[in-house]
């Protein structure tokens, strides 16, 4: 790993701590930044407090300054460290997307508020690993695995995530379906206690190490891949849905039944010739730098689309080598399916909006979005009615 490379590693690593310290001259950060080689910057060094880690001496801006130039990234008032070359083996350690627990303190920042007009590999920014890790949820690597249901849901979200444990989410009772639950890391302790208790009682909570907040979506899916690819990757097929869908698991279940795993294929509900938005005002804002054509290639939208599992190992690889962006959908689904020539099927099955909240809609579509807890409820009950007959 060369002098910027390790420059890169610093800032993206405690990019939540300089903007937020009083002073450039002891900055919180992970563990993992004071594992670096700092020959870089002479005067940067790492030290421990009362078992906290700080970076200490090179300022934020001498750091900027060697990875983009004088203007290319957020400015900090004090730089005076000037850098030395070195080099050092790229093996060294993995770029980390997020302070860990010695700085869980500090509130979470977008991965991409770092220099929004410039884009930066997804391996730059993305940590491997999970936390607190069940090996039940997918036993035997998913060797009797049908299905996988990986709901994307905040930590914040304990509700929504009961609602669909009392409702569709009761098929993960079958041993040919697994439900599970991802989530990334939060700044706020009670929150975390309560994920603590509701992961010891259900055991169905899987945690990717990044901060969980709308610009780190793709990190989320990306920390699926990973999971389902170290412990789930004998399932036949995986779906990613959010927790504030309604799905009909029987409809699924059909779905999959004519369908063969062994397809390259991811399928969903299809969107074809978006634009990337270049406004920077709108939240869905992506830079040329970041992705440079006029259209994105075809994606699957991303409420819930599904793969077959062992496309997972692929599509995680792949993905780490593409100039991340926080558009999950496209990125997974658009941007590295087609570099990996994975197709993109339609199914109008998959809904992906709100529709009214009929027994009609429950049982024709196998995806509603939009649904919030109390709804769940509903939705169940008319689906197992059953009285409707629906054309």
């Amino acid at each position: 790993m060369n002098k910027k490379e390790l420059a890169r590693h610093v800032i993206y690593s405690c990019s939540t701590a300089f903007r937020l310290a009083s002073t450039p001259e002891l900055i919180p950060c992970s563990v993992s930044v004071c594992k670096l080689p700092f020959s870089f910057c002479s005067s940067l060094t790492c030290l421990t407090q009362r078992g906290r880690h700080y970076i200490t001496g090179c300022a934020f801006a001498a750091l900027r300054d060697l990875v983009w130039g004088r203007h290319g990234s957020p400015n900090h008032s004090n730089a005076t460290s000037q850098t030395e070359a070195t080099t050092t083996s790229k093996n060294d350690t993995t770029i980390k997307s997020n302070a860990t627990s010695e700085s869980a303190a500090l509130p979470s920042a977008p991965v991409d508020h770092l220099d929004p007009d410039r884009g930066v590999a997804a391996e730059v920014i993305y940590e491997s690993g999970h936390v607190d890790v069940n090996p039940d949820i997918c036993r035997e690597m998913g060797k009797n695995v049908r299905l996988l249901i990986a709901i994307t849901s905040a930590p914040g979200h304990e509700s929504a995530r009961m609602a669909i444990r009392h409702t569709w989410g009761h098929y993960g009772q079958r041993r040919d379906v697994a439900v599970t639950f991802m989530l990334g890391s939060t700044a706020n302790s009670s929150i975390d206690e309560r994920i603590k208790q509701e992961q010891f009682v259900y055991g169905d909570i899987i945690r990717g190490k990044f901060i969980d907040t709308y610009d780190n979506l793709t990190l989320k899916t990306i920390s699926m891949l990973e999971w389902v690819d170290n412990y789930c990757p004998k399932a036949n097929f995986v779906l990613k849905t959010d927790d504030d869908m309604f799905i009909n698991v029987s409809r699924l279940l059909a779905f999959i039944g004519r369908h063969n795993p062994q397809q390259r294929a991811i399928y969903g509900r299809l969107a074809k010739k978006w634009k990337p938005i270049r406004s920077k005002k709108s939240k869905y804002y992506i830079s040329p730098r970041q992705y440079k054509p006029s259209l994105f290639p075809d994606f699957t939208t991303g409420p819930a689309y599904l793969l077959p599992a062992r496309l997972a190992k692929e599509l995680y690889t792949a993905a780490l080598n593409h100039t991340y962006f926080k558009l999950e959908d496209v990125f997974v689904t658009g941007i590295v399916a087609n570099s990996l020539k994975i197709k993109r099927i339609h199914a109008t099955e998959f809904l992906n909006k709100r529709v009214p909240l009929t027994a009609c809609s429950a049982q024709k579509g196998i995806s509603i979005h939009m649904i919030k807890g109390p709804e769940q409820y509903d939705l169940w009950k008319k689906l197992l009615d059953g009285l409707t007959k629906c054309k």
